[in-house]
């Protein structure tokens, strides 16, 4: 196998603000080298984050439009570069690997995809992981925090649901890649939020399955029920899904359960508070911090620096003992507008040059 595209492609990933490190034995050259043809990776790294029509593209790179128009449409479906729908025509850009490529991967997973994601996620995925801004933050249910708190509508789930004009779900590609390596984990599959700003957005879609505004809020329910933590992208506008995550599947989580880095996703502006007089010290609290924040000697305890306000645990307390407070503004963590100041600060925080 001639690795020349896809070590190209490699750089070219890993010179956006997400980051796509590099191993000593090239475990990100074999995981492109399942995803991309040796013509597909030679293209894609040639691309720009910015979206460009085929046109342009043929212009600045060479070959004929209408060939690489047709590459170019093949590819975005299969999920293998980002398509923007402009004034006249599709424009295309090259997508990061995480947030991106590797989420869009679900009807390509198998065992050997699966088995290659793993190998790269030991390997070096972590690298990617400790540097701020994170990739995600955490994002309480409305009803886990107490009624007197101020809430912005980007602090809540139900508020982002309540927001959209279009939802959808689709199963988590982290809970079917594990379950294809041997390891699966008891959580839902079907609970991976999509949402729109645009009406009908995802009637007739092929591989998601279109909600109504209250089948979504069932779906976040069913997911708070579950003990699954809610988190969506680092910025407050434009927000376009909700992962429901576990620290047992979760390719972020799992970097603060299995690889032991802290602060991998940016906790929300909350923190846990524990009404000893309501507490009965059942331990019941306990059974769905998957963050290690709470412990029982008699009443339930909140280690503030473990807990990320996430509010799992509020609704599992029995006696209505817990909820969620604003932290002091000293430790509210500055969430960027938009993705693109989220990519600036990324890129300042590497090193890189924005293009």
């Amino acid at each position: 196998m001639d690795i020349t595209p896809y070590k190209l492609l490699a750089e070219r990933l890993d010179a956006l603000p997400n980051g796509f490190p590099p191993t000593k034995d090239g475990a990100e050259l074999r995981l492109l080298a399942r995803i991309f043809s040796p013509e597909e990776a030679a293209l894609a790294a040639q691309l720009s984050p910015e979206a460009e029509s085929p046109d342009a593209i043929a212009a600045r790179i060479g070959g004929d439009a209408a060939q690489l128009r047709r590459q170019l449409k093949e590819m975005a479906r299969r999920g293998l570069i980002m398509v923007y729908r402009a004034a006249r025509a599709l424009e295309y850009g090259l997508m990061p690997f995480v947030v991106g490529i590797c989420e869009m991967q679900l009807n390509n997973m198998d065992a050997e995809l699966a088995r290659l994601f793993e190998n790269y996620f030991q390997e070096a995925f972590s690298i990617a992981l400790a540097i701020k801004p994170q990739f995600h933050r955490i994002v309480p249910v409305g009803k886990s925090i107490r009624s007197t708190m101020e809430v912005r509508p980007f602090e809540t789930a139900a508020d982002l649901v309540n927001a959209a004009q279009a939802w959808a779900v689709q199963d988590c590609i982290c809970r079917k890649q594990k379950a294809l390596i041997g390891d699966p984990c008891e959580h839902p599959v079907d609970i991976c939020m999509v949402l729109s700003s645009r009406p009908g957005a995802f009637d007739g879609s092929p591989t998601l399955r279109a909600l109504t505004h209250e089948g979504a809020l069932a779906t976040l329910r069913r997911a708070s029920d579950a003990g699954l933590v809610h988190s969506v992208s680092n910025n407050q506008k434009d927000i376009y899904y909700i992962c429901n995550c576990c620290t047992c599947s979760c390719a972020i989580l799992r970097g603060m359960a299995k690889l032991g880095k802290a602060n991998v996703v940016a906790s929300s502006a909350f923190v846990n508070q524990v009404d000893e007089a309501l507490c009965a010290g059942c331990e019941e609290c306990a059974k769905y911090c998957q963050f290690n924040a709470l412990t029982v000697d008699g009443v339930a305890h909140v280690n503030a620096v473990s807990c990320v306000g996430c509010g799992v645990c509020v609704p599992a307390c029995p006696t209505e003992a817990l909820g969620l407070v604003r932290r002091p503004n000293e430790e509210v963590k500055p969430v960027p507008e938009t993705l693109g100041d989220w990519a600036a600060q990324r890129a300042m925080a590497r090193g890189l040059a924005r293009e």
